[in-house]
């Protein structure tokens, strides 16, 4: 969701870090998964451990980039890509199953930025600096993110809230008509995991059919 507003201090800095460079920002950028997803829509339970296991995954990817937006000393925002064959198999299941060699594809895994930052033009940055870096240090032809599926009629559904579509569309990307994948997190106020189904978009990096 986002938000407008006044804009409440200076321009964050933008920078993108890849590899042992990512390391001094990993507790904080766990800290911002955690409070980012725990709004709707994905309203997941996290665990500071957890996450900072899964952001090894863009240290250990020579070609991973995050893109970071840094306001004074602290993290408010971030956006995360790397090549879909480092992906787990789940990730990668619905484009082999479409026989869309993932080697082709760049995988953009999520945009979080605090809400006060909302609605400033980050998001259309973060999108615009992983285009870059994909095109920087692949050749893949495909960039590929996927969204947690959700009711309109969920009771934690919040009144008024507007899907990311639009914008989405206006980055040049489309959902991927029957592709999806689950994953498995721990909603607030649940004690347990469920599985959650989400839904691909994608979008050519060369302006060639997706196919």
């Amino acid at each position: 969701m986002r938000m407008s507003g006044a804009r409440i201090g200076p321009s964050p800095e933008i920078l993108t870090v890849s590899g042992d460079g990512l390391l001094p920002y990993v507790p904080a950028l766990a800290q911002l998964r955690i409070t980012v997803f725990r709004d709707w829509p994905y309203l997941y339970d996290g665990d500071p451990a957890y996450e900072e296991r899964y952001l090894r995954s863009y240290v250990d990817s020579p070609r991973a980039g995050v893109v970071l937006a840094i306001a004074g000393d602290e993290v408010v925002g971030a956006s995360t890509c790397l090549p879909l064959t480092d992906e787990t198999a789940n990730i990668q299941a619905p484009f082999v199953a479409q026989r869309i060699d993932p080697a082709r594809v760049f995988y953009f895994g999520e945009s979080i930025l605090l809400h006060p930052w909302r609605g400033h033009g980050l998001g259309r940055r973060f999108f615009a600096e992983r285009e870059a870096h994909a095109r920087r240090v692949s050749t893949c032809d495909i960039a590929a993110f996927c969204a947690v599926e959700r009711s309109v009629n969920h009771p934690a559904r919040p009144v008024g809230y507007v899907p990311l579509d639009a914008f989405w569309r206006n980055r040049g990307f489309a959902q991927a008509t029957g592709m999806g994948c689950t994953m498995s997190w721990r909603e607030v106020g649940a004690t347990a995991e469920t599985p959650h189904r989400l839904n691909f978009w994608w979008k050519s990096l060369t302006g060639a059919a997706l196919s």
